[in-house]
């Protein structure tokens, strides 16, 4: 349910927004959502999305996503939803945007999709990284930059996450072996290219098909690294549809031997899996790490 607390801040954005001097008139639960509480909400005739939390429990999380969104909006084609306020009120952090309807993607959506997301990954940048930190999913996620995606990937990705699951408990010395050797190799594995713009949680969930079968990002983790993380991880969940691979690489072709990196790739993710939901990850993560270092 909508808390109480935000609905006149809701409601004096909205009528910024539209010029409409009204009410919230319903509030309808969306799913989706594992952090954050999510509504659909009607103000006047039009539909607007709403997602909330207590503010003390994941601090910046919602500024830190309009600015992800934002700058992908700024310098892609991709679509991203329209921030109309992000704020707080009484413990509670919000986040107001356009709502979008979601259809079923279309051989043409995923054409596009992998036209423009290739075009995304070609705006670069001087290092690797970003300015500001962020979250992926609801762990803290530091981009300091650096000139290196070696050593960016190495200290900025896996190492705090290694060092986080580590504490919990949840990886045995065999685990913890391996990622030593793969310490070793990691300069060895990437080709060299400039930093891309990513999405950084770009699996199946984070996407939207709109009306007029256009991509849609959402949630965003936001950094310049290497653009074989998101295309490794559009992978991870069942991947996406072969159509959106072929118009990518089109596009923006990828170095040979792209397949056979993304577990390394993938390793940040599940890391992150592995820290928030537990033991259920740590075979996955086992297996990755042996199909690495054969």
């Amino acid at each position: 349910m909508l808390p109480f607390s935000i609905v006149g801040k809701l409601e004096k954005a909205l009528a910024l927004k539209t010029g409409l001097e009204t009410t919230i008139t319903s509030s309808q639960a969306t799913g989706g959502g594992s952090i954050n509480q999510t509504v659909k909400i009607t103000y006047g005739d039009a539909n607007f999305f709403v997602k909330w939390n207590r503010s003390d429990l994941y601090p910046g999380m919602f500024d830190y996503e309009k600015a992800g969104l934002q700058l992908i909006g700024k310098e892609s084609s991709i679509r991203v939803p329209e921030i109309i306020e992000s704020g707080s009120e009484a413990s509670i952090s919000y986040l107001l945007m356009e709502y979008i309807p979601a259809t079923s993607p279309t051989h043409s959506f995923w054409e596009s999709f992998g036209i423009q997301l290739a075009e995304m990954h070609q705006k670069s940048a001087a290092l690797f990284g970003l300015n500001d930190s962020n979250y992926i999913g609801s762990l803290p996620q530091k981009n300091t930059l650096s000139e290196s995606w070696d050593d960016f990937y190495l200290h900025q990705r896996l190492l705090p996450l290694i060092s986080t699951a580590q504490q919990k408990k949840l990886l045995s010395s065999a685990i913890l072996h391996s990622f030593d050797r793969l310490t070793d190799r990691i300069k060895t594995i990437f080709p060299i290219e400039k930093p891309s713009l990513l999405h950084g949680d770009l699996w199946s969930g984070n996407f939207l098909c709109s009306g007029d079968k256009q991509p849609v990002l959402i949630d965003p983790a936001v950094y310049y690294g290497h653009r074989e993380m998101d295309i490794a991880m559009t992978q991870l969940f069942g991947g996406f549809h072969p159509i959106f691979y072929e118009a990518y690489n089109h596009r923006f072709p990828l170095e040979k031997g792209w397949q056979e990196r993304a577990d390394v790739c993938n390793l940040y993710p599940v890391l992150v899996h592995v820290i928030l939901f537990g033991d259920s990850y740590v075979f996955q993560l086992e297996n990755m790490l042996r199909r690495i270092l054969r």
